[in-house]
C-alpha cells in the first residue's frame, strides 16, 4: 500500500513538470530537495496531503535562481528513528540542498538536530519547539503553538467559557498544546479541569472522557492532530456532552472530518487563511497566493481532489525554498557546502512573504515566522469549516 502511495505521488509530481525533467537528465546545477514524510502509519492522514502539497509546489515553481528543483523523496512511516535515517540518507548519499519534514513532531525535532549537525537548511511544515543556536538552520511554515493556542481562549472568553477540560496525545505535541493551553487561560481567568493524555494508536478514550465529564466544564478541548485526533469528539458525543468543543490546527484535514462526523459538528479550532480563503476579503495578503495553490493542487490531482491545511503547509515550504534560491547569488552552485550556507541566509532573510498560511518573515534565533495574520477561527458546521467572525 505504501509503495503504491509513493508511486502516485511520485507519478503526479513528474506529470505537473510535463515530463520534462528526469533523474539522469538533471544538471549538476539542480536544486535538491530531500523531502520526507509519513505515507504510512498512524499520521499518514497528515502525511500523505503533505506529499501532494509539495507535488503542487513543484507544478507552480518548478526552477528557481536559474536551476530546476528535484525533489527525493522517502517515506518515514510515521517513526521518528526511520526520520533520522532517511535524513541520513538524503544529506550523506543524496546531497541534497534542503531537508523538507516530516509529519510528526518527534520526527521534525529530529530532523532539526540532524540539519543542525550536518549544516543543511531544514524546514519543517510541524511546530518546532527550538531557539538560539538549536534554531540556525530550521524554521517552519507552522505557526507557534502559543498563537494558535491564544486564538483559542480568546474566542472561549468571548463566549463566556471559566471552565475547560483537556484531553491529549501523551507526547510532545500534546504537553505543548496543553502549556500553550494553561498559560493562556491564566491570564483570561479560565481553570482547566482536566490534564488527559491517550497514545496516538490508541482506540479508546472512554475513560479519559468519563473523568472529563464528571467535572462538568463548559468547553473540552483535544490536544490532538488528524485521524486520531477525532477520538475525544467520538466519546463525548456518545456520553452526551452538550458544552462547546475545540480542537487545535491539527485536526484541519478532511479524514478527521470524516472519521469524526457528527461528533465533530460545532467544533471550534484555529487555523490558516487558506482554509476558508474564498470566505476572506480580497485585501487578505494569502488569498491570491491561495487560489495560486488551489490551481496548481487541481492541475496535478484533478477537481475532484480537495486540498486541506496540511498540503497546504507544505506547498508553503516550496514557496519559501522557491523565494530563497531566487536570492543566493548566481555564482553559487547548488550541490555544494557554500550553496546550503547562502540557501539557509536567504531563507532567514525571508521578509514579507505572502503563503497560504499568513505571511512569513524570519529571524535568526526562532524558527517561527507567523504573525497574527497567519491565524483564523473556523467552526465546522455539517462537514464544512466556516469562518467565525
Amino acid at each position: 500500500m505504501t509503495h503504491s502511495i509513493t508511486r502516485r505521488l511520485l507519478l503526479a509530481s513528474t506529470v505537473a513538470l510535463g515530463g520534462a525533467i528526469s533523474a539522469t537528465a538533471l544538471s549538476a546545477e539542480t536544486i535538491k530537495v530531500g523531502f520526507i514524510t509519513a505515507l504510512s502509519g498512524p499520521i499518514a492522514s497528515q502525511g500523505i496531503p503533505t506529499a501532494k502539497g509539495i507535488a503542487a509546489g513543484q507544478h507552480a515553481f518548478p526552477t528557481a535562481g536559474g536551476h530546476n528543483i528535484e525533489v527525493i523523496q522517502l517515506d518515514d512511516a510515521s517513526d521518528p528513528s526511520q526520520s533520522i535515517r532517511n535524513g541520513r540518507k538524503l544529506i550523506e548519499s543524496d546531497n541534497v540542498d534542503v531537508l523538507v519534514g516530516t509529519s510528526g513532531v518527534p520526527g521534525a525535532m529530529a530532523l532539526a538536530s540532524l540539519s543542525r549537525e550536518a549544516q543543511v537548511p531544514y524546514i519543517s511544515y510541524t511546530p518546532l519547539f527550538l531557539s538560539g543556536k538549536d534554531a540556525e538552520w530550521a524554521v517552519t511554515t507552522a505557526q507557534p503553538a502559543d498563537l494558535m493556542l491564544n486564538a483559542v481562549v480568546d474566542d472561549m472568553a468571548n463566549a463566556g467559557i471559566k471552565s475547560v477540560g483537556y484531553i491529549g496525545f501523551s507526547d510532545s505535541w500534546g504537553d505543548l498544546a496543553f502549556g500553550m493551553l494553561n498559560a493562556a487561560a491564566e491570564k483570561n481567568g479560565m481553570e482547566i479541569i482536566s490534564d488527559e493524555r491517550y497514545a496516538r494508536s490508541d482506540t479508546s478514550v472512554t475513560g479519559q472522557v468519563l473523568r472529563i465529564v464528571s467535572g462538568a466544564p463548559e468547553a473540552v478541548i483535544g490536544g490532538t492532530a488528524g485521524t486520531p485526533g477525532a477520538l475525544p469528539y467520538l466519546a463525548l458525543s456518545d456520553r452526551g456532552f452538550t458544552g462547546a468543543i475545540y480542537g487545535t490546527h491539527g485536526i484541519i484535514n478532511p479524514d478527521f472530518v470524516r472519521v469524526a462526523g457528527p461528533a465533530a459538528n460545532g467544533l471550534r479550532a484555529p487555523t490558516g487563511p487558506i482554509v476558508v480563503a474564498e470566505q476572506l476579503p480580497d485585501s487578505h495578503p494569502s488569498k491570491a497566493v491561495a487560489q495560486t495553490f488551489k490551481d496548481a493542487y487541481r492541475a496535478v490531482y484533478g477537481e475532484d481532489d480537495e486540498p486541506d491545511a496540511f498540503s497546504a503547509y507544505a506547498f508553503d515550504v516550496w514557496r519559501i525554498i522557491a523565494d530563497a534560491a531566487e536570492r543566493v547569488p548566481a555564482d553559487i552552485e547548488p550541490g555544494t557546502p557554500d550553496f546550503r550556507t547562502a540557501l539557509r541566509d536567504a531563507i532567514f532573510a525571508t521578509n514579507e512573504l505572502p503563503v497560504t498560511h499568513g505571511v512569513l518573515n524570519f529571524t535568526e534565533g526562532s524558527p517561527y515566522g507567523a504573525d497574527t495574520r497567519s491565524v483564523v477561527m473556523v467552526e465546522l458546521q455539517d462537514g464544512k469549516w466556516m469562518l467565525r467572525e
